[in-house]
């Protein structure tokens, strides 16, 4: 699979994927496709019902063949996928083989804050707390799959635009 024309963000919920996703898709007039709504598609609910109904094990699963789906689909485009995909080496190698990989890393106080006030029951009464347990192990498994390790804590989502789009445009084929 190439990675020719699809940028695939990764990382933690409150990184800014949603966010620097749309802008890419704005300066590229690429699509951008979003795990949720690939998800939803797929099993026909919510993530977040989907994790109440059926479990986390079924959660994972559907992200994860969301993550594969979105690399059948036409390319040009641009794509977030769950942050718990990289738990599976061999969907994160599918997702590293076939796209241009964006983690986008951001300090646990950032993304809490960034959580803060959104409807994500699964984060409980301590965002932080839950965040920093979710995170445990996983930074390495990020930076493997990732063509680009971007610090979105201090920048701004136009700065973080231009340099995953500089860093694409340079990447071999």
């Amino acid at each position: 699979m190439s990675q020719a024309e699809r940028i695939v963000l990764i990382g933690m919920m409150g990184a800014g994927k949603s966010t620097i996703g749309a802008s890419l898709s704005t300066l590229t007039g690429w699509p951008y496709i979003d795990n949720d709504q690939v998800v939803e598609q797929m099993v026909g609910m919510p993530t977040r019902d989907l994790l109440q109904q059926r479990g986390v094990e079924a959660m994972r699963a559907a992200e994860s063949a969301a993550a594969i789906h979105v690399l059948t689909m036409p390319a040009p485009l641009i794509a977030g996928v769950a942050a718990g995909i990289v738990l599976d080496p061999a969907v994160s190698a599918q997702v590293h083989d076939g796209a241009f990989v964006v983690f986008l890393r951001a300090r646990i106080e950032t993304l809490a804050k960034r959580v803060e006030g959104t409807y994500r029951p699964w984060l409980g009464d301590d965002p932080e707390a839950t965040l920093r347990k979710l995170y445990v192990g996983r930074e390495p498994l990020y930076e493997k799959v990732a063509d680009l390790v971007l610090d979105v804590d201090d920048t701004s989502p136009a700065a973080d635009v231009q340099r995953i789009l500089e860093a694409f445009r340079a990447a071999p084929d």
